[in-house]
């Protein structure tokens, strides 16, 4: 069978790859677009609760993990959340900024689907799904593949096959195998933005708060590769999850501790002392005045008869162990809830055999990697959305650059 010809196809039909093929389309690109799951974009259709956080206002490099920090720089640069904010209004996409920066659609984020679908039609893109990639090789200056449509070939070879992040949606590690077969290191994959677990007997004093959220001040990891959050935390029967732990995650190793301010924002030394001046209440009930009270009640159990003794007996070196405690509270996670629950994927792709300027592999001339796939992963609330926007941007124009000498013959 004759392969068609295309001057780019791109794998993978989630946010980078339908945005980069809409735009390479329209700067004059033969795309073909194949994805092996049968919904599109399926990932863009869960986030955000259903409402898409597709991009967050304050996004910069400080706030992507990866093990060559500055590769990121160019591409958010050139393709900022304005210029996607551009383009869900020239749809118009109602959206509203719920906090810190975080985007939301008002209605669902099937708008940003259609959006990006009808970007692909403006740009003549053809999309195929479900439709596998069975086989890839080189051929010349460019690629051939094997696909459920039949043979294919093309000149520059796009994956935007994402991570491992929920394979119930369908995620694989097609993207990591391809990568490698062509001579690309991948930097170690491990969960990101992932709930965290606990052994049973660790967490079994804690289990009756499942339940309860607080804002905290939360710590994972070390020196440079440390990140502090002020988010909400929520106790489950299982562990610590909510954004504060989604967050501090992607910083934590297997066998370190979190560090967790239970009461951030205040010294909880200072109105314990006040109480012991001026109070005739139980230690429990003055506790509870500064924290959930199933918290304050839990923290206490610890402490046999604190809990029922007046407030105004204890001692001063006690009330400041309880509120240092409190403040300072290290916990050692036993593990997390992997990938089925995690956001997304740390690690991929080495973006050291990378461009920044195009995406374009510095082995394979050709062979382009966006999206999760590399090794840069952002933060909670809407940062990666905006890497794969970012990403898919300048892979397209270096595509559509490529083509545009040869557009009108």
């Amino acid at each position: 069978m004759t392969a068609e010809h295309f001057d780019a196809v791109i794998v993978g039909a989630g946010a980078a790859g339908l945005h980069c093929a809409a735009m390479a389309g329209q700067l004059g690109a033969k795309v073909l677009l194949l994805d092996h799951a049968p919904k599109v974009a399926e990932k863009i259709r869960i986030s955000g609760g259903g409402r898409c956080n597709f991009t967050n206002r304050e996004a910069t490099p400080a706030n992507f993990l990866s093990e060559n920090p500055h590769f990121c720089r160019s591409a958010l640069a050139r393709y900022t959340p304005a210029d996607f904010i551009a383009l869900v209004e020239r749809h118009g996409i109602r959206w509203h900024e719920k906090h810190k920066g975080q985007l939301f659609c008002d209605r669902s984020a099937e708008d940003i689907i259609t959006m990006l679908l009808t970007e692909c039609e403006a740009g003549g893109v053809v999309r195929r799904q479900p439709c596998a990639v069975r086989e890839v090789r080189r051929a010349g200056d460019g690629f051939e593949l094997d696909t459920d449509g039949g043979p294919v070939a093309t000149a520059r070879l796009v994956v935007a096959t994402g991570g491992l992040s929920i394979p119930k949606i369908g995620a694989t590690d097609f993207g990591h195998r391809l990568a490698m077969r062509f001579g690309h290191r991948i930097v170690e994959t491990r969960p990101g933005l992932v709930p965290l677990t606990f052994d049973g007997t660790v967490w079994a004093p804690f289990v009756p708060l499942a339940g309860i959220s607080l804002e905290v001040g939360i710590e994972a990891g070390s020196g440079k590769a440390r990140g502090r959050f002020l988010e909400d935390l929520l106790f489950t029967h299982r562990g610590l999850s909510g954004p504060a732990v989604l967050q501090a995650s992607s910083y934590w190793h297997e066998g370190e501790p979190l560090r967790i301010d239970l009461a951030h924002g205040h010294e909880l030394a200072d109105p314990l002392l006040a109480a012991k001046r001026g109070s005739r209440r139980q230690l429990g009930n003055e506790l509870a005045e500064l924290l959930p009270r199933r918290l304050a009640e839990a923290w206490l159990a610890a402490r046999p008869g604190w809990a029922a003794r007046p407030v105004a007996e204890m001692r001063d070196a006690d009330l400041r162990e309880l509120a240092a405690g409190l403040q300072g509270w290290e916990i050692r996670p036993a593990g997390s809830e992997g990938y089925r629950k995690a956001e997304v994927t740390l690690g991929g792709v080495d973006t050291r055999e990378l461009s920044s300027q195009t995406m374009e592999s510095r082995l394979v001339p050709g062979l382009f990697f966006i999206g999760e796939v590399v090794d840069v992963t952002g933060w909670l609330g809407g940062y990666n959305f905006q890497w794969a926007w970012a990403s898919a941007a300048a892979c397209a124009r270096a595509l559509g650059a490529a083509v545009g000498p040869n557009l009108h013959g």
